[in-house]
């Protein structure tokens, strides 16, 4: 069977993609090298998204979860922990081999987000020895904070966003190493009337303990603090790991990201691309800027395989 569009991932951007798909009847294949939901779900699915259209408030994983259900009403195929390993011109089609199997595609739509995540490490002493024994990368079960002394250590969004939810259950400080937050004003204000704690500027020097996380040692300036501690999350952002986009022979700016054109075309005829795997100036990292991107590729796509269709 050859496919109107495979799109590659399966998180906010490609499950969009996929529904914008099926509403121009579009056979339609997702790949995920991971599960259902990208960031959504691999990478913080307790937390709260206060920006998504639509929702007040709404949990990661629910989110992920109302996504999914739409694209299974559709009739997308789906597959995970399927990696992708080639996209190869096969005349006027792709020939797309994967780690299980191989497809043929008219057109093909890259929404890999940032790849196989894996949290970027502060790098200090005894942060490895500590991972699940007090130490982690993403937003716990907010029952497992309960009367804990939480440190959350980041100045983005993400690490805002989780120390307010902790700080709902539990005894909470945020550490920023710069004196001044990345993330939105809004989150700014919401943590200052929070009551969270703030340490800034401040950095890890080391997690300590026996069994189990017990404090933490801090530099502030020229001094150092033990801060004693039972939880420690590390927000500080996923490296991206796209080793496989320079196989795949799109062009790439500078970042390591796939260049594409105003109507999410790649360098590549009939291959598109969307979300966090691409970059364009003025690109802006946003689950709801993503999804814009995913219905352009979509449609770009249809276009493309309506114009190759005898």
């Amino acid at each position: 069977m050859s496919y109107d569009v495979i799109i590659i991932g399966a998180g906010p951007a490609g499950l969009t993609a996929g529904i914008y798909a099926r509403t121009k009847l579009m056979s339609t294949l997702i790949i995920d090298a991971g599960s259902i939901g990208g960031q959504l779900t691999s990478i913080y699915p307790e937390k709260d998204i206060h920006n998504f259209p639509c929702f007040g408030s709404i949990q990661a994983k629910d989110l992920s979860d109302k996504l999914h259900t739409q694209v299974e009403s559709m009739n997308c195929e789906i597959h995970e922990k399927e990696v992708v390993e080639e996209i190869r011109d096969n005349n006027d089609e792709f020939f797309i081999k994967t780690n299980r199997k191989e497809y043929l595609a008219k057109s093909v739509i890259i929404a890999a987000g940032i790849g196989i995540f894996k949290p970027r490490e502060i790098g200090c002493k005894g942060e490895p020895d500590f991972k699940d024994r007090g130490l982690s990368y993403i937003m716990p079960p907010k029952e497992e904070l309960v009367g804990k002394k939480v440190v959350v250590f980041g100045g983005g969004n993400s690490a805002i966003e989780i120390a307010m939810m902790a700080n709902s259950v539990a005894d909470t400080v945020i550490v920023h190493r710069r004196s001044e937050f990345r993330a939105d004003e809004s989150n700014v204000i919401d943590l200052i009337n929070s009551g969270v704690k703030t340490i800034m500027p401040a950095e890890l020097q080391s997690v300590n303990g026996t069994d189990h996380v017990e404090s933490v040692t801090l530099k502030m300036n020229e001094k150092t603090v033990e801060l004693p501690v039972n939880v420690i999350i590390i927000s500080i952002g996923t490296p991206s790991n796209l080793k496989n986009l320079k196989k795949w022979n799109l062009e790439s700016t500078e970042n390591g990201l796939i260049k594409v054109e105003r109507d999410m075309s790649t360098s590549r005829r009939g291959i598109f691309a969307c979300g966090d795997v691409v970059d364009y100036p003025g690109k802006r990292r946003r689950i709801v800027a993503g999804c814009g991107e995913a219905c352009t590729a979509a449609l770009s796509a249809h276009e493309f395989v309506k114009g190759h269709k005898p």
